[in-house]
């Protein structure tokens, strides 16, 4: 019954007042998400769907919206279709054209004019650290597609022309009915014998083999701007596949591969190194060396730091790709190290150093001592466990 569907706006997520592009914006998000072809084997994916198109359908026609906005669901009923509306005969092109664009990746579309914008071409690059930091410039071999100087791109054999297609008129599509879940929808496809373009070639060029476009090896200068991370990419604009019907090229977009460093570590637009300092420097303070990405720079340490202390130079990290002037922080973890070599003289020194501060060396014998002295003391029945081996 009418009174068990939802209210439409509700259906779509918005307000009862929203314009033609916010309701087209949000089917668009539930028809991406629902869309059988993204949820296989699900029924209630498609039910959501169903339900999506549906309201859809009915706001999206100016007197459809009108009539459903004075009457509710009523203003249908009584009417074929799932839940008393009619959805035969309607065309879903504009609908899902650009949707199942979105679904399967994009690629060339073919106008009704027959032009299309080309494919985009991609590739890869690998800078070393530094070089993301700093940008650099690289260039690529790659081949690139260029009009057929023989034919001027057309394909046809110098001296002859393409013809129109006599499936699609010209118009490089199909259109074709079939049944779906919510009635008959009209589909529109690209023209199988014209591929979409509108033109049949009759007699192809001998240079090209009717592509319309020959391959050559060509460099490429990509710009790599400073501050960039692995897995980001770089588009250049007009350097990928070419168009068909005058349509414009597409991009070419070089995706930035970066190199480990020995050491830094890059999170974000903070840098994360680990510098030793010795033992004096940590216990009495002192001025070490610490390199970052702009150089070496010095850094007081204070008197009494301990190991794993964790200092910030400020600005000195990664700069941001969208404002130069914007940088992250360096991160430095201070690591005490423990001398491996030590001459005589020294372990003496270090021996009557200990000796006024605190004998350590000296306390477990001391701790040993004393409990073999109680244990002397006592009676044989309260002995006591020794806890060091002989």
């Amino acid at each position: 019954m009418a009174e068990s569907k939802r209210y439409y706006y509700e259906v779509l997520g918005v307000e009862k007042n929203a314009g033609d592009d916010e309701i087209k914006k949000a089917y668009r998000v539930l028809a991406k998400k629902y869309h059988p072809d993204m949820n296989p084997d699900d029924a209630a994916a498609a039910e959501k769907f169903k339900e999506a198109s549906e309201a859809y359908a009915v706001l999206s026609d100016p007197e459809k919206r009108r009539q459903y906005d004075q009457y509710g669901h009523a203003a249908f009923d009584g009417q074929s279709g799932f839940g008393g509306f009619d959805f035969s005969g309607m065309d879903f092109t504009d609908m899902f054209g650009d949707l199942f664009s979105d679904f399967f990746g994009g690629g060339r579309r073919a106008s009704r004019g027959g032009s299309s914008r080309g494919a985009n071409i991609r590739t890869s690059v690998r800078i070393t650290f530094m070089e993301s930091i700093t940008g650099c410039e690289k260039e690529l071999d790659l081949n690139l597609k260029d009009p057929c100087p023989a034919c001027k791109g057309s394909g046809a054999k110098p001296g002859t022309s393409p013809t129109t297609c006599p499936k699609c008129n010209g118009k490089g599509q199909t259109v074709f009915t079939s049944q779906s879940f919510f009635g008959m929808v009209r589909n529109v496809q690209s023209c199988p014998d014209c591929s979409g373009s509108g033109k049949i070639i009759k007699e192809k060029c001998a240079d090209c083999r009717g592509t319309g476009y020959i391959s050559s090896r060509k460099t490429v200068t990509v710009i790599i701007p400073q501050g960039i991370d692995s897995g980001q990419s770089v588009r250049i604009r007009e350097k990928g596949e070419p168009g068909t019907g005058g349509g414009a090229r597409g991009d070419l977009l070089v995706e930035v591969i970066v190199s480990g460093h020995p050491t830094f570590e890059r999170h974000n637009y903070d840098i994360y190194s680990t510098v030793p300092i010795s033992y004096a420097v940590a216990a009495l303070g002192g001025s070490i060396v610490i390199d970052t990405v702009d150089g070496k720079v010095i850094y007081d340490v204070k008197a009494g730091t301990a190991t794993g202390t964790r200092v910030r130079l400020r600005s000195k990290g990664v700069p941001s790709i969208q404002d130069k002037n914007v940088r992250g922080d360096h991160y430095v973890t201070l690591v005490t190290q423990t001398p491996e070599r030590l001459t005589k003289e020294a372990k003496e020194l270090l021996r009557q150093f200990d000796a006024i501060t605190g004998d350590s060396l000296n306390e477990a014998k001391r701790v040993q001592e004393a409990e073999k002295k109680s244990e002397d003391g006592s009676s044989s029945s309260s002995k006591k466990k020794k806890f060091w081996s002989k």
